[in-house]
């Protein structure tokens, strides 16, 4: 008796990304076949959450290297008008002193 391989039913969408998505990663897709890729995508939602998962998966760090920590960046704050006044009399004051008395001849 024969052992036959669990059929599995596929729709035409499913084999024709099949067939798009080899021919992305081999490089020989024309941009019409990455138009039609594109719109499969977006128009199959079964499709799309099977890619979003891949997807997660290849982000996601292997157990042995410990997670990079990204640096945080802090939010710049806006000046107010009290500020910016300040800076400009701090300014004008440092740039009076600073200046030699005998270089005004």
């Amino acid at each position: 008796m024969k052992h036959h391989k669990q059929l599995e039913r596929r729709t035409f969408l499913q084999d024709r990304f099949d067939i798009l998505i080899k021919r992305q990663r081999s490089g020989t897709a024309t941009f019409n076949e990455l138009t039609e890729l594109d719109d499969i995508v977006n128009r199959d939602p079964a499709i799309r959450e099977s890619i979003l998962v891949e997807m997660q998966e290849l982000d996601s760090p292997p157990d042995d290297q410990p997670p990079v920590e990204v640096p945080v960046i802090d939010p710049v704050k806006k000046r107010s008008l009290f500020d910016i006044i300040w800076s400009f009399i701090n300014r004008l004051f440092i740039a009076e002193a600073g200046v030699p008395t005998a270089v005004l001849i």
